[in-house]
């Protein structure tokens, strides 16, 4: 008996939805990222407008000083989409769940000098707190930005502050045998300690911040781009040997996110400027107002940290931060003359 075997050509009536075949080129398929991005947020019938804001709709362009001609070309560049998004995450909390069960099996941390132990809770552990006000930040940017490609990765980012506040959380139980005292002294740390006194009034102030975007720059340019590189790279550095360098693997999820969350800042940053001169003249005025002020701000922080270095560490990174803005677009320094 033979058996023909035929195949079938069958072509889809359309590669992908209408709205992205607009903006992709004919109908071209579309990238799951794509998909999931250009054009979701709902543009117009709108039943109501907000009763907190009545003369604005409930997505408004006029809610920021940046203006776009389209809001979807502020694209992230990890394409994260919800799937794509929680794989990845998945994956790397495997890999601190390791490393986590690695150190509190050999005791490492709470076997670390008292001085060191100490540090640790005065530095590390009231970062919770701050890791909580950039998940308030995220949330309110993702409330209240305009398209779907800038809010949607600020709501994965908002996530991802709470789960940095966890593992933060883990390695003080670690610290003190699950007993929780750590936990507490590092909040008291964060309320009453003069050296986070000056990051606590700002994130505060970051709390009032009204437009999104400048809240946006502020948060996750400024004062990430400060505070991620003075804790945990130079602080974690110093401290590490004397933990059996656990204080490195407990912390190695915040570093990898810092590097890998910065392409999508500065890629949007870079965006916007690119958009009008109007937009880089704003960005650079608030990225200015906002590093003066947190640079002075953190400055005890960074003596508690690193002590006497800590003055000269801080502006290093203060001269990295600029060198990086200006790749973007905007201008870090006022010319020669002319006002800051």
């Amino acid at each position: 008996m033979q058996v023909d075997i035929k195949t079938s050509d069958i072509r889809p009536i359309r590669q992908t939805f209408s709205n992205v075949a607009r903006r992709i080129g004919g109908d071209k398929p579309a990238s799951r990222y794509q998909e999931a991005t250009f054009d979701m947020q709902p543009m117009v019938n709108f039943h109501y407008r907000p009763m907190w804001e009545p003369e604005r709709d409930l997505y408004d362009q006029r809610r920021t000083a940046i203006q776009m001609a389209d809001w979807y070309a502020l694209k992230d560049p990890r394409h994260f989409y919800y799937g794509v998004y929680t794989m990845t995450r998945a994956k790397q909390q495997e890999g601190a769940d390791r490393q986590f069960e690695f150190c509190e099996k050999r005791r490492l941390i709470a076997q670390a000098d008292e001085a060191t132990r100490e540090s640790i809770v005065q530095v590390l552990m009231p970062l919770r707190h701050y890791e909580w006000g950039a998940n308030m930040n995220n949330d309110y940017v993702c409330a209240y930005g305009y398209g779907t490609a800038v809010t949607q990765p600020c709501i994965f980012a908002a996530m991802d502050r709470l789960g940095i506040a966890q593992y933060l959380s883990r390695m003080g139980l670690q610290l003190d045998g699950n007993q929780g005292s750590s936990l507490s002294a590092g909040k008291q740390a964060w309320l009453e300690l003069p050296a986070w006194q000056g990051v606590r009034r700002m994130m505060e102030n970051l709390f009032v911040t009204k437009d999104w975007f400048e809240l946006f720059l502020a948060q996750n340019l400024v004062f990430d781009g400060m505070i991620y590189p003075l804790i945990y790279s130079h602080y974690i550095d110093k401290i590490s040997p004397a933990t059996g360098n656990a204080a490195g693997m407990l912390t190695e999820f915040m570093t990898d996110w810092h590097t890998e969350t910065t392409r999508w800042v500065d890629a949007t940053v870079k965006t916007a400027a690119s958009e009008s001169p109007a937009n880089a003249e704003q960005l650079t005025l608030w990225y200015r107002v906002w590093r003066d002020e947190l640079a002075r701000a953190i400055e005890p922080l960074a003596q508690l940290a690193l002590g006497s270095a800590g003055t000269d560490v801080l502006a290093t990174i203060r001269a990295d931060l600029d060198v990086r803005v200006g790749r973007l677009g905007l201008v870090a320094r006022a010319a020669a003359g002319a006002a800051a």
